[in-house]
Parts: structure tokens; C-alpha cells; sequence
């Protein structure tokens, strides 16, 4: 199938990849809608991706080792010793390789590789969006072939042959594929951070405590929190990065505080920042506490953690991406591999459908199903972790090992599912 016009809403890591993956197919004309006015290059903090679906992306042609990534090798989870050893009591080294990004690196990465004839439009904000398949009749139909449409806040209405919904968990395109999906709150909340790794020299024993090559995980009743290193934005730099599991504290809460956009970078005052500093301090290891409170408040934020699944991903000629198709808790370390992959088979249903109405069913089969096994393990994940973690005094390396593989089931699906197809063996340029 050749030629059409796209409309891409949404112009982070999602968008762009579709954005790049409709180019590839054969679109005529690609459009991508972005809300915000000005780059995004420094939203967001730290992502992995498991190097099994890194190399799988990378050979279907969609993420390549021109884009800056960090290397990790193993996964130590530790808690806290009563006897106060600075990086706590091991409990488990993981072997768990994967490649950690800077969110704005990996987003800039893919808008570099966009094929200059698509259209990136910053600072459009969609309203609403809408559209019809082969032989509705609905509104914004102009024909017996289907149409879709996006509405801009400026009033314009807009047609295309395709819309894609990539615009996050708060997707208006969301709101016209199947307006009864919702974000349902997890019940606790995640904070974040990232300050510049030469920082942790300040610390007692400076950066000698943590080998840049691991991943850890401090675990504490109630909670714990990750922590890795990601390549800065400037080249040739290191961030430490941490994300935070916790109860939400009491102020969130009478603020209700289940509002699945959390807080932005740099909005918490100094006695919200205290509140963490204090509770770093009482559940982790001294090295760990430590290196949360070398953050500085305006590199803070809190997100709590919400998940969301789509009982369909396509309406007519409406597609949804990324986290506007599912939303998946931070456990699974599979946000970034779930949009690439989406873009992914997006790709290859184009290159295998002879029309319109060929393309949507294809990739809704195959990613759909994809998508809500990813919620379902990240549930159980956030049970297992968080809200009914065991009693991490009486565990050891074998029992720790033995609880993992319970959490992943038979299907495993931590970093993402494998990619059912589109890993062409012959390489990106046979695509």
C-alpha cells in the first residue's frame, strides 16, 4: 500500500516513531501534532530497555547504537542492615542486561532519524479527533473509503486518511477509539530524580560504593526504589538516575492526588522535598539514602503510578500508540520497547496490506494482545514488589530467585514480549 496522508498526535519517543515507521511504509504525507511549543529534549529522566528487545528492535530498523545508551549488567537487590553496612544487606545479584537512555537522548535520536519530508508542528494542540472506516456514515465522513479528522484548539478541523493517537495517558484520540477506558489509580506513587553522577562524590566512599555497570534495587516493607546510571544530555556525560516506589504521602492525598499527570519537574517546595529526604533516610540504606538526598528539589518529581489497558487499539480509521493504548507500571521496564514495538508492527501491517482496511486489523490483533499482558504483569509486579512485598529480613538468593520467577509466570514479558514479527533477518534495508 502506497500513498495517503497521516496525522501523528503526539510528537514524544511514540510519535516519532510512528511518525518515521508511516514514512518507511509509504505514506505521501506525514503529519506530526505536538502540544508543546518547544523541544522536549529534557522531559523525562531515565528508561531501560532489556538488550533482548534492544537487539530486536535494532535489527527490525528501529533503534540503532548511534543513539547514546548506557550499558547494565546485573541487578542487585539489597535492604537495610541493622547493622548499618553502608550498601545494605544483599539479597539477590540479578544477571540483567540492559541498555539505560535519557529520556530527551532517545527522543532526539528518533526525531534525527525521521525522514525530512514529514511535517512536525510544535506547539498544535489537538481537541478532538475523529473519523469513519469503509462504509460508515458517521461524522467526518466524506466517502464510502473512510476518513479520519483532528481538531486543532485554534478551531481548524483537519483531514487525513489516518490518525494516530500517540498523545500519552491523557490521549484525546483515546477519547474517540473507546471513550469507557480509564486509568485506575495503583494506590501508591512513584518518586523520581536524576542529578549529575559526579555529585555522588560527596558521599562517604564517593561513587566506589556502586559500580556503574549495576542496576539496584533497595528494597524496604511498603516500597523500594531503583536506581541506575543514564547518558546525560551533553555527550561524554553521566546522570544517576532513581525512581522512588512509596505510599502516597498525606498531603497527595487531600489534594487527590490520583491524577495520572502528577506533579512536573521542579514543582515540589522544600518541605515536600523534606518529606522524602526523611523517609529515604528511615527505610534505605545509608548509601542509598544518601544518594536520593544529593538531588536537588528542582530535579524531583512524583508520579503516581496508575495503569490502564484498551479493550481495542483501532475505530475506523483511528490507531492508537504507545501509552495511549496502554498504560503499563514502571516495574516491567517496558514503556519505551512497548511504543517502539508498537511502531514497529504498525510498519509491518502497512507493508502487508493492500488497503486501509487491511492495515488497522492487522496491527490491533498484534499488539492488543500485547499490551494487556503487559498490565496484567505489571500488576502483578507492583503486588509482589510493593503493595504485598515479602518480609525482605527472611529472604535469601534462592528464595529471591524463586520469586521472580513466580511474579513473570510463564510468559515471562519483563522488558516487553518478544516482537512476534517484523525482525526481519535480512536487516532494515531489506524492509
Amino acid at each position: 500500500m502506497r500513498g495517503g496522508s497521516v496525522a501523528v498526535v503526539g510528537g514524544s519517543i511514540a510519535g516519532s516513531a510512528f511518525a518515521r515507521a508511516a514514512a518507511r511504509g509509504g505514506a505521501e504525507r506525514v503529519t506530526v501534532l505536538e502540544r508543546s511549543p518547544g523541544h522536549l529534549e529534557d522531559r523525562g529522566v531515565g528508561l531501560c530497555v532489556v538488550l533482548e528487545r534492544y537487539d530486536e528492535l535494532v535489527l527490525a530498523g528501529h533503534l540503532d547504537d548511534g543513539i547514546r545508551h548506557h550499558p547494565l549488567t546485573t541487578r542487585h537487590w539489597v535492604t537495610k542492615d541493622p547493622a548499618g553496612t553502608p550498601r545494605g544487606r544483599a539479597l539477590w545479584v540479578q544477571p540483567l542486561a540492559m541498555h539505560s537512555f535519557h529520556w530527551g537522548v532517545l527522543w532526539q535520536g528518533l526525531r534525527e532519524r525521521t525522514p525530512e519530508r514529514v511535517e512536525f508542528r510544535p506547539g498544535t494542540a489537538v481537541t478532538a479527533a475523529g473519523g469513519t472506516g469503509p462504509g460508515d456514515t458517521g461524522p467526518g465522513g466524506t466517502g464510502p473509503g473512510g476518513s479520519a479528522w483532528v481538531e486543532t484548539a485554534d478551531g481548524g478541523r483537519e483531514p487525513y486518511d489516518l490518525v494516530v493517537g500517540a498523545d500519552g495517558h491523557r490521549s484525546v484520540v483515546r477519547a474517540a477509539v473507546c471513550p469507557q477506558a480509564r486509568a485506575e489509580y495503583a494506590g501508591y506513587v512513584a518518586w523520581r530524580g536524576s542529578f549529575d553522577a559526579r555529585l555522588l562524590d560527596r558521599l562517604p566512599g564517593g561513587a566506589a560504593h556502586w559500580p556503574e555497570a549495576e542496576v539496584i534495587t533497595a528494597c524496604y516493607p511498603g516500597g523500594q526504589v531503583v536506581l541506575y546510571r543514564i547518558p546525560g544530555l551533553t555527550p561524554g556525560t553521566t546522570l544517576v538516575n532513581w525512581v522512588f516506589y512509596a505510599p502516597a504521602p498525606d498531603w497527595l492525598r487531600t489534594a487527590g492526588g490520583t491524577d495520572p499527570l502528577g506533579f512536573a519537574v521542579g514543582s515540589l517546595d522544600s518541605a515536600r522535598h523534606g518529606d522524602l529526604s526523611a523517609l529515604a533516610e528511615r527505610v534505605l540504606p545509608p548509601y542509598w539514602a544518601g544518594v536520593v538526598g544529593l538531588t536537588p528539589v528542582g530535579r524531583i518529581l512524583l508520579q503516581p503510578i496508575h495503569d490502564l489497558e484498551t479493550p481495542r487499539r483501532t475505530a475506523g480509521r483511528l490507531l492508537l500508540a504507545g501509552d495511549a493504548a496502554t498504560l503499563v507500571r514502571p516495574h516491567t521496564t517496558s514503556g519505551a520497547a512497548k511504543a517502539l514495538q508498537d511502531a514497529c508492527a504498525f510498519e509491518d501491517a502497512w507493508r502487508a496490506a493492500e488497503d486501509w482496511a487491511d492495515l488497522l486489523p492487522g496491527y490491533d490483533r498484534e499488539r492488543g494482545a500485547a499490551g494487556r499482558a503487559l498490565v496484567r504483569l505489571s500488576r502483578r509486579l507492583g503486588r509482589a514488589q510493593v503493595t504485598g512485598a515479602p518480609d525482605w529480613s527472611a529472604v535469601d538468593g534462592p528464595a529471591m530467585a524463586a520469586w521472580w520467577r513466580d511474579q513473570l509466570g510463564a510468559s515471562g514479558g519483563f522488558g516487553g514480549m518478544a516482537l512476534e514479527r517484523g525482525a526481519d533477518p535480512r536487516g532494515p534495508e531489506a524492509r
